[in-house]
């Protein structure tokens, strides 16, 4: 697999793995599996804001 990058997400990526002593492919991978991993978590949660914040107009579309 290939991953293009723009040129200022390849240089904030470089300097994360800077920053972490670590290469850019273990950022990028990481941040891949901690994305596919938790997705589950991150649907509930954006499920539940919507919840909260649209309560009235989802009680009125119900009705």
């Amino acid at each position: 697999m290939n991953l293009r990058l723009t040129e200022a997400e390849s240089d904030a990526l470089r300097a994360r793995a800077e920053q972490e002593g670590r290469s850019m492919q273990e950022v990028a991978r990481a941040a891949i599996n901690a994305y596919v991993s938790d997705r589950p978590a991150r649907l509930r949660a954006a499920i539940e804001k919507v919840r909260s914040e649209d309560a009235e107009l989802l009680a009125r579309l119900a009705r």
